[in-house]
């Protein structure tokens, strides 16, 4: 275990990692509705499954809720005690989040409402990696501090169940990868619009 007092501020490499999966996430993830029509966008490939469009507020969402934690929580939040797995939970939030294998039900604050078309979602998703980019730098004790993380404990089976603000942001990123694999399964679901 690493103690927590000796990361409290982020190491070159650590906020390298964390720009460059914010950017490949936000990249796959505009790459992945780049010239949907409007039945594309919609379709929904079963009843009580979501729309593209769905999926793509569900994740403009979560990041604004965690850039929201970010700034508002995190701050007054609790520090980290004197050791706990810092590399171990920065590898389960990169390696583990963005399985498609585990499913699990959005609560109801982070359910899409509709009406977000593509042009608002693309635009959302670019400011809101930007905004989490800029946290890297702009918030110097993102290691220091934890807020509790249902995902994480859903994850572990109840095992860790907090995470520093780092640590929330790749998890943004995780959650947008992870959603991007759900609008994959979409477009190949059998009856997806040919346009």
């Amino acid at each position: 275990m690493q103690p927590a007092t000796a990361q409290s501020k982020l190491s070159l490499a650590e906020a390298g990692q964390a720009h460059e999966l914010l950017q490949q996430t936000e990249t796959g993830a505009i790459g992945a509705i780049v010239g949907l029509t409007d039945a594309q966008w919609t379709f929904k490939p079963a009843p009580g499954s979501w729309s593209i469009a769905e999926i793509m507020e569900h994740v403009t969402c979560v990041q604004e809720r965690v850039l929201g934690m970010l700034r508002d929580q995190l701050p007054a939040a609790p520090a980290g005690p004197a050791e706990r797995p810092i590399a171990l939970i920065d590898a389960i939030v990169i390696h583990q989040f963005p399985s498609r294998l585990m499913k699990a039900q959005a609560p109801e604050f982070l359910a899409p409402k509709g009406g977000m078309n593509i042009a608002e979602a693309r635009a959302r998703l670019s400011a809101n990696t930007r905004r989490l980019n800029e946290c890297l730098t702009s918030i110097t004790d993102l290691r220091e501090h934890l807020l509790e993380s249902p995902p994480l404990q859903r994850f572990t089976n109840g095992e860790h169940g907090v995470m520093d603000g780092y640590q929330w942001i790749l998890a943004a990123a995780a959650h947008t990868e992870r959603h991007t694999k759900q609008i994959l399964e979409v477009k190949a679901a059998a009856n997806f619009p040919a346009n």
